[in-house]
């Protein structure tokens, strides 16, 4: 099986949609994504997600099946936490600075990441739990259910699903899949608007399967179209050079 994390394009937060610049990214991407044996469609119930995907179903004239739990992460009902570095209150649950989430061990490890004082107050891994449980349902009704470590194939297959949601969702999905920290993700990659994160199973031996990433983040689809990706998921590649450091 393959899984398509699609991230939304380019996002007017404030009103939770898309620039017009996010648009004309979500159009050449359903050019790619459209014609692609796709067997099934979800989608965040976030407006800047169901706008991106709207324009490849109607495309490819399918529709996708809604699903809360692929909202952008955050603590339960958004709890504010202000970490240190912080620039306000209430800021992501996961985005902190690198000189201060990397002074916690803890973060590096999948058993213990949830540990970190800050995130037990805001049920940070009661939350991601929460996902990662309604994640590992729907993958179960495709044939693959988690045990332990790994999936029991009990009804291996070759679909296509593509699951329209956000950057720091998918990092929570793939931290589950390939068994590590989120933390890592959340802070070491950065997949533009809509990038497209390539997943496959490998099922080495009968019953047993494992995913395995075949691309993160990529944008051909902007790239033949001669379109530089948007900004957003970066900061300043130099200090004070004009661009976000927040």
């Amino acid at each position: 099986m393959k899984l398509l994390l699609i991230r939304h394009g380019d996002p007017d937060y404030e009103h939770d949609c898309l620039t017009e610049t996010g648009k004309r990214e979500a159009a050449m991407l359903a050019e790619r994504i459209a014609p692609m044996p796709i067997s099934d469609y979800y989608v965040s119930t976030m407006g800047r997600a169901k706008e991106t995907a709207e324009a490849t179903l109607k495309l490819a004239g399918r529709t996708a099946v809604e699903c809360d739990w692929l909202r952008e992460f955050d603590a339960p009902n958004g709890t504010p936490i202000v970490h240190p570095g912080s620039a306000s209150e209430g800021g992501c649950v996961w985005d902190w600075l690198p000189q201060e989430w990397l002074g916690d061990a803890r973060f590096l490890s999948a058993e213990h990441w949830r540990e970190n004082e800050l995130f037990r107050q805001a049920g940070v891994g009661e939350a991601y739990d929460r996902v990662i449980s309604s994640f590992d349902t729907m993958l179960a009704e495709h044939g693959y259910v988690r045990d332990g470590l790994l999936y029991r194939a009990e009804a291996p297959n070759a679909k296509t699903l593509a699951l329209f949601c956000h950057l720091g969702l998918s990092c929570v999905l793939l931290s589950h899949l390939l068994n590590c920290s989120p933390m890592i993700l959340w802070h070491g990659l950065a997949m533009a608007p809509t990038s497209v994160t390539t997943i496959y199973t490998e099922e080495r031996r009968k019953g047993f399967a494992s995913f395995r990433a075949a691309s993160v983040g990529d944008i051909s689809h902007l790239y033949i179209h001669h379109t530089e990706p948007s900004f957003s998921a970066r900061f300043c590649e130099v200090y004070g050079d004009g661009t976000r450091i927040d």
